[in-house]
């Protein structure tokens, strides 16, 4: 039989719930007049945390950035979740490339998805959140306060802590090699260029467009040896990355492309991006200030790309090393000298200890001069295939009639006359290729051609006064074809 009477009576513990009911509440009317909401919700949230229930679920957080460098566990998520977007989302963005079939959903600012993989479900979370830093620019007046507006984003991968092995050894893997497949399906080459954040801050980003030049090895008005060359030698630094690692070399080459204007280097930049499927990162040197700046842009470039550095002759002042070596490419007395581009900077983005991040990458430098680029540019490791562009040769004006006119005739009069003017006279691809364009009609076109191909023989025979410039100009039409043939490519 139990005994009720050691328990206090109904009274008391009225009582007791009573008093317990006001000292609560005076407590909540003491923290509301006292404490800020703030304080408050972080007070709730910290009692809620001590007295929830034990989590059977792990989640891992992927940033987009890791540090400097860009997250490639993100940039796998993203591209292997856009088809498993769930129909139930109420807020999304639509988005379609010009070289894409289909209409792509992408992540809005919250996002969530299941996913099976061997009978194990993970929900992923998409999480954007916005981030404003105050930037501080002295004697700019009204502009000394520049808010800095930017997306901070990650993705929020949860499951049963059970399967914490399976998940991280076996599904993460899988996300990445499936990622890999897909993004090799939908490749669009992207024509990277510098953007800033405001105009008063110096932080600098890549933004880009779709890369649609239609430029080919086969529309390249250039000899057949020089184009196997070329293409040889970048199929063997593609297939080359275990010889790289195991000789103690970063996975990268250089290239050289110095020329005459109008000599098709910038067709031969869009010909290799489209053969490689590469994106490409147009690096004005002009618009640097730091050699600081220039590490961060180098970690901000993706593998399989290409850097480009156009006219490094004449888009900026390189000192040359021999006389001037202590010299920052951007002079600045009010600035710190480690506050400044300098050439050795350049050098080490080029080929020291910075250029080992990232792989597969391909730099290409193109100069009008040759003789006008520092030696330490030019040496292997840095410039390691010299490709001369030069003036249009026979085998290069059979590739523009074909392409242009359609005409392989090489028996037509026209043909052969237009043959022997090219041989006798300097002429670039673009000046006969803008010849070609102006009619439909390849008779027309070839005519034309001919004309202009002879007024531009007389007027520099009619400059050429002396008979030293006789001499010299008739040795060029002779050893010109050999010079353009024997001469294009140096690998150092």
């Amino acid at each position: 039989m139990v005994n009720y009477s050691g328990l206090p009576s109904p009274l008391s513990i009225f009582s007791a719930y009573a008093s317990m009911s006001a000292s609560i509440m005076l407590f909540q009317t003491m923290v509301n007049q006292v404490f800020p909401h703030q304080v408050q919700d972080y007070i709730f949230s910290r009692i809620r945390h001590y007295f929830k229930p034990l989590s059977s679920t792990t989640t891992l957080v992927i940033e987009e950035r890791d540090g400097m460098s860009s997250n490639e566990i993100y940039e796998a998520a993203e591209i292997y979740l856009y088809d498993k977007i769930s129909p139930e989302i109420d807020v999304f963005k639509l988005s379609k490339q010009s070289k894409e079939k289909k209409l792509r959903v992408n992540f809005a600012k919250s996002w969530k998805t299941t996913d099976i993989f061997e009978g194990v479900e993970v929900i992923w979370r998409f999480v954007s959140e916005e981030c404003k830093k105050t930037l501080t620019f002295p004697g700019h007046g009204n502009f000394d306060n520049d808010i800095f507006v930017s997306e901070k984003r990650h993705f929020e991968l949860s499951f049963d802590k059970k399967y914490k092995d399976k998940v991280l050894n076996c599904y993460m893997p899988f996300v990445l090699k499936e990622a890999n497949v897909i993004k090799a399906e939908k490749k669009v080459v992207k024509l990277h260029t510098l953007g800033c954040s405001s105009s008063y801050s110096s932080a600098q980003f890549w933004d880009s467009i779709n890369f649609e030049h239609p430029s080919t090895f086969d529309t390249l008005a250039m000899d057949a040896g020089l184009k196997k060359a070329i293409i040889e030698d970048l199929d063997r630094f593609l297939r080359r990355k275990e010889f790289y690692k195991k000789v103690g070399k970063v996975w990268k080459r250089g290239y050289l492309l110095y020329g005459p204007p109008g000599t098709g280097k910038s067709s031969l930049i869009a010909a290799m991006a489209n053969y490689l499927k590469f994106d490409i990162f147009d690096l004005e040197l002009a618009n640097v200030k730091r050699d600081s700046d220039l590490k961060k842009l180098l970690l901000r470039t993706t593998n399989k790309s290409i850097l480009v550095i156009e006219d490094i002759d004449c888009s900026m002042e390189l000192p040359d090393r021999r006389n001037t070596a202590s010299l920052p490419i951007h002079a600045d007395a009010r600035r710190p000298r480690d506050q400044q581009f300098t050439l050795a900077g350049l050098l080490n983005f080029i080929d020291g200890l910075w250029s080992s991040c990232g792989d597969e990458r391909v730099i290409i430098f193109t100069t009008n001069n040759k003789d006008k680029i520092d030696p330490a540019l030019l040496r292997p490791g840095r410039m390691d295939m010299h490709i001369h562009m030069s003036y249009l040769t026979i085998e290069g004006f059979t590739v523009l009639a074909k392409n242009y006119l359609k005409v392989h005739d090489h028996q037509n009069w026209q043909f052969k006359e237009i043959q022997e003017l090219i041989e006798s006279v300097q002429v670039t691809p673009a000046e006969v290729a803008e010849e070609l364009i102006k009619s439909d009609n390849a008779k027309i076109c070839l005519e034309r051609l001919v004309k202009f191909l002879k007024r531009k023989r007389m007027k520099n025979e009619e400059t050429e006064e002396d008979g030293s410039d006789v001499l010299e100009l008739f040795t060029t039409k002779r050893i010109k074809s050999f010079d353009n043939k024997m001469n294009s490519v140096e690998v150092i």
